[in-house]
């Protein structure tokens, strides 16, 4: 039995709308804890994500990817696989399987991001920039380069392009 050396002052408490905001493509991500902070055991962050964003197709290679949203409505991809994802829905995505998703609707998406175990988290603040408001940031053609060079830090790879929403989305989008 390993007999673990932490004690109460490696506790961490964040409220409603603290960490550290970041600007990542068409998100709004707030680091709630770090590979740093929980010894190597996960990253978790708070994203909001701009309705029809999808991030390109891509991979990781040394951690496990799962969402729970909060708000809104998603369609995910993993390998062959889609899922429907709304409010309550829980996304497990395994390490080395391809993997994207889009947000469908008119409205922002809210989730969580766990990254098992730690250490991704460093694409989205390696990546992204310090929020410079409250909101989504402004739409900007993303830097696919840059997106592919921060992700190689990390060992995970861009391999192919972001999903469309569907046509279901695509119609109440241009009627909005």
């Amino acid at each position: 039995m390993t007999i673990s050396s932490h004690t109460a002052d490696d506790a961490r408490f964040l409220g409603p709308g603290e960490g550290e905001a970041i600007w990542f493509l068409r998100n709004r991500m707030t680091v709630k804890a770090t590979e740093a902070s929980t010894g190597g055991g996960f990253g978790l962050l708070e994203s909001l994500i701009a309705p029809g964003f999808s991030p390109p197709l891509h991979v990781h290679r040394r951690e496990d990817e799962s969402f729970y949203v909060l708000e809104g409505e998603l369609t995910m991809k993993c390998g062959d696989r889609t899922f429907r994802a709304t409010a309550g829905s829980f996304v497990f995505l395994p390490r080395n399987v391809p993997h994207t998703f889009v947000v469908e609707g008119d409205k922002p998406a809210r989730m969580l991001t766990l990254l098992t175990p730690g250490g991704g988290e460093g694409v989205f603040i390696d990546g992204g920039r310090p929020a410079e408001g409250e909101g989504l940031p402004p739409a900007s053609p993303p830097d696919i380069e840059a997106l592919k060079r921060v992700s190689a830090r990390y060992e995970a790879e861009i391999i192919g392009p972001p999903m469309a929403p569907t046509a279901r989305s695509s119609a109440s989008h241009a009627a909005a």
